[in-house]
């Protein structure tokens, strides 16, 4: 049952994404960098993996969601949610930083869009639900059931979520200016996200963590860093891409390292209440 859940979940997301990114730029020929052609794309694309994680539950494998970690544990989990809010801020500063140190950036706070501080302490508040998109799919769903260590499924979900997003750089939605090297850089990028998410998820028992830093992820270094290093700074999305896998592969070697990618005794007891 377990397998016939994974391979169901898998054709309906990946289905649902690259069957609407072919339609829309390939046969319609809308740009996928336009903010329009996004929005008309958020059902398939942005909730495609929740789509697919609810009809897997609820239809195919009938197995309930009492393991989907729903509930916010608003209390129980604060400390996450706060490095989760605030986690994002303090990647994209040691990448902008880094960028500067090694003389490929000049810093210049004129490069900043206008609303940068909305973009850093309140979008991914408020864009948090749209991320539920996604998460409910990949950490609440996939993740938990692949892999034989929570390490091992971390990091194959995140070279599945990352092949899962590679239509996206064969349009003109990244700006790589070589597509090959932009999906290993993306892919690093990707899957170093998703030991993070995957952390998140587990320690705290409640998938809307992951979608906040999911949230800030897109938000705060995803739309700063290109803004700063590749639309002001001239850098190949590739090269940013490198620079912002440097803080994230930090994070990630302590988590993995350290053993913290499994939940702990006290908050998995208190998930269960």
């Amino acid at each position: 049952m377990r397998s016939k859940g994974v391979l169901s979940y898998l054709l309906i997301a990946f289905g649902l994404a690259w069957a609407a990114v072919f339609v829309a730029h390939a046969v319609l020929g809308w740009s996928m960098a336009d903010p329009v052609t996004q929005l008309t794309m958020a059902l398939p694309m942005a909730f495609g993996p929740a789509i697919a994680a609810v009809v897997v539950r609820r239809w195919i494998t009938r197995e309930g969601f009492a393991d989907a970690g729903l509930a916010p544990r608003l209390r129980a989990a604060k400390r996450y949610y706060l490095i989760a809010w605030l986690g994002p801020v303090l990647v994209l500063a040691v990448t902008v930083g880094l960028a500067a140190a090694l003389g490929l950036y000049e810093p210049d706070l004129a490069d900043l869009p206008g609303p940068a501080a909305l973009l850093v302490l309140v979008a991914p508040v408020v864009l948090t639900p749209v991320f539920w998109g996604e998460e409910f799919g990949w950490r609440s769903y996939l993740q938990q059931r692949v892999g034989r260590s929570p390490a091992r499924a971390a990091l194959i979900t995140g070279l599945v979520w990352a092949a899962w997003h590679y239509p996206l750089v064969l349009t003109d939605y990244a700006s790589y200016a070589s597509p090959l090297l932009g999906i290993v850089t993306w892919t690093s990028l990707i899957v170093a996200q998703a030991v993070i998410l995957a952390w998140l998820f587990l320690r705290s028992g409640s998938v809307w963590v992951p979608c906040l830093a999911h949230a800030g992820n897109n938000m705060v270094i995803g739309t700063l860093s290109a803004a700063l290093l590749t639309d002001a700074g001239g850098l190949d999305p590739a090269a940013a891409d490198l620079l912002g896998l440097v803080p994230l592969a930090a994070i990630c070697a302590w988590i993995l390292l350290t053993g913290r990618l499994a939940p702990s005794t006290r908050e998995s007891a208190e998930a269960k209440c």
